[in-house]
């Protein structure tokens, strides 16, 4: 189970975003682009980052 929460992701610029992900054990991220399809399944460890202009907006989890 990772470590921490998605909040201190918005504001980080997607290379710090991914880093941190992976000092807090999170499997898998996915970077979305705002207006992105992806698909709609929760993934137990997945993190979510939506960029934009290579700054993260939003991180959630699923």
């Amino acid at each position: 189970m990772p470590s921490g929460g998605t909040d201190d992701f918005p504001g980080l610029p997607v290379g710090a975003a991914r880093r941190l992900a992976d000092e807090r054990g999170w499997r898998v991220v996915r970077v979305l682009a705002p207006g992105a399809m992806m698909t709609m399944d929760h993934r137990e460890g997945r993190l979510n980052l939506l960029v934009r202009d290579g700054v993260v907006e939003r991180g959630w989890e699923g």
